[in-house]
């Protein structure tokens, strides 16, 4: 079998297209495909399929996977035609994208190394620049966000996840229960997650039955500013509650310690995570350990007690009991003497008809968490990012549900 038939057979090369010839070039390690339109065959027009004439013939080429050890390269002169309606247009080609410099199989095989490794791992391994690998992710996140169907969230999530140090953070809008981004916003300001809500349509704000949150102030305006009955649809989810709850019992640890310390007690010291552990958590000789630091800490150790009152008020199943509960929870805070938990009694509160809704509705920000969980690792994995926009692509790329992969795909 000749070469140019047995590349032909290997590429998929069919009529109007034919391989003409095959070059290996031995001090570059190369093969190079020549690929020609057939002079017999029509030209036709890649907007709208119709018969034109020629303009002219330009030389294209585009990566392949390897053959063997050598870097493949495709060859073709492809032709130009003078459409009536769209002017000059240059005739698509079956193997790759418009305006791509390698085949569609080998962006396919870039965007699966992409999926297990950072960019700078894969231009390596694929012997290609940083810049062009960046393109083919670009370009398959451009793709995927164009075939994504109009996103119909039912239960939306809205979290801040880091984008470089000094406070730099972006907002990520998740679809909670498929696990999947829908949009991820520059900042965390009011006016950006308003934009962000209303990109979603009007119509999905209306059929939302929660939008899970936290409760920074901008994300609650803009969510009240545009979804409609936003009373009844945010909803705080107990891992942010606890988190705020865990955060005073450190502070009222902290400062009981340093007393402590003053008086040469130093028993507070290292138990900081015991504290922060729910209780049905603590092993054996940890439980032990706790009694003991009772005892000695009592402060912390009402503390504590109140966090843990506040985690068992999230079984109920209608409004009205749930928000007895938390009212017994918020007498018994507020009257605890500890400022900490007090200013958090105060905040839980301010915002309970939210910390309501995310009990009787079941809420759980838990998957926007582990999302939140991937970015950081995404984020490590290419040690930071430059830009927003390159973060963004990132996050869509491994964690938007997204169709990444070119067409056509030669098979």
């Amino acid at each position: 079998m000749q070469d140019r038939e047995l590349y032909g057979r290997i590429l998929e090369i069919s009529s109007p297209w034919e391989v003409t010839e095959v070059e290996l070039h031995r001090s570059e390690r190369e093969v190079v495909v020549h690929v020609e339109w057939m002079p017999s065959s029509p030209l036709i027009c890649p907007e709208c399929g119709g018969m034109c004439p020629g303009y002219d013939r330009r030389e294209r080429r585009w990566r392949h996977l390897d053959t063997c050890q050598y870097k493949t390269i495709l060859s073709a002169t492809v032709p130009r035609v003078q459409c009536p309606e769209h002017g000059v247009q240059q005739v698509r080609v079956p193997w790759a994208e418009a305006g791509s410099r390698f085949t569609a199989l080998f962006e396919r095989l870039v965007i699966d190394w992409l999926k297990e490794a950072s960019t700078a791992a894969v231009a390596e391994q694929c012997s290609l620049s940083w810049a062009e690998v960046d393109g083919i992710m670009q370009r398959a996140v451009t793709r995927g966000l164009a075939r994504r169907e109009a996103q119909r969230p039912v239960r939306l999530g809205i979290d801040e996840t880091s984008f470089q140090k000094r406070h730099e953070y972006v907002t990520v809008m998740s679809d909670v229960q498929r696990g999947i981004v829908v949009d991820v916003l520059e900042d965390r300001k009011q006016e950006t997650l308003e934009t962000g809500l209303l990109r979603l349509g009007s119509d999905v704000l209306e059929s939302l039955e929660c939008i899970a949150m936290d409760m920074w102030h901008p994300y609650i305006k803009a969510v009240k500013a545009v979804v409609p009955e936003p009373a009844d649809k945010i909803a705080y989810d107990k891992f942010h509650i606890i988190k705020h709850l865990g955060d005073a019992v450190d502070k009222v640890r902290r400062q009981e310690h340093r007393a402590l310390v003053a008086e040469g007690i130093e028993a507070l010291k290292g138990s900081k995570y015991l504290w922060l552990r729910g209780s049905e958590r603590l092993e054996r000789d940890e439980k032990q350990t706790m009694e003991e630091l009772k005892t000695a800490a009592t402060r912390t150790a009402r503390a504590w007690s109140i966090k843990e009152f506040a985690r068992q008020l999230w079984h109920y199943a209608t409004k009205g009991w749930a928000l007895k509960g938390w009212r017994r929870w918020y007498l018994r805070a507020i009257r605890s003497r500890l400022e900490p938990i007090k200013k958090v009694a105060r905040m839980i509160w301010r915002h309970i008809d939210g910390v309501v809704n995310g009990i009787v509705k079941h809420v759980t920000n838990a998957k926007a968490e582990a999302i939140n969980t991937r970015i950081q690792s995404i984020k490590k994995t290419a040690c930071g990012f430059r830009s927003r926009a390159r973060f963004r692509t990132a996050i869509f790329f491994h964690l938007g549900g997204l169709d990444l992969y070119p067409e056509p795909v030669i098979t």
